[in-house]
């Protein structure tokens, strides 16, 4: 179970650095972009925008696809589990950015100034 503290610092991570912050963004424009194309836009065949909302999405999506799919091939492919797994996915992949940048600001340096070189 993870205490009110652990989840703050997590929070922390995903919303309170420029890059998540960039990443976001970002997210929440190909959410507009494919929600307005889905809803207003008439196409002839198939639209592609959703292409966008995973390509940003992505790796951490696809792990879930797969996890999904082995569950079942209807499980995965229904709304109810791809839409959570967009959405946690994204978030994970926010953590993910703060916690690399919070690891390139705070990285240890030599007596010189400059980092350590591997």
């Amino acid at each position: 179970m993870m205490n009110s503290e652990r989840l703050t610092g997590l929070a922390r991570l995903a919303f309170k650095n420029r890059a998540s912050q960039v990443y976001l963004a970002l997210v929440a424009a190909a959410t507009v972009f494919v929600t307005v194309d889905t809803l207003f836009v008439h196409h002839e065949d198939a639209s592609f925008a959703g292409v966008w909302l995973f390509s940003l999405a992505a790796p951490t999506v696809f792990v879930f696809l797969i996890g999904g799919g082995a569950v079942g091939e209807g499980f995965a492919s229904s709304a109810g589990f791809l839409y959570p797994a967009l959405i946690v996915s994204v978030l994970v992949q926010a953590v993910a950015i703060g916690a690399f940048v919070r690891l390139l600001r705070h990285r240890p340096t030599t007596a010189t100034g400059h980092p350590r070189e591997a």
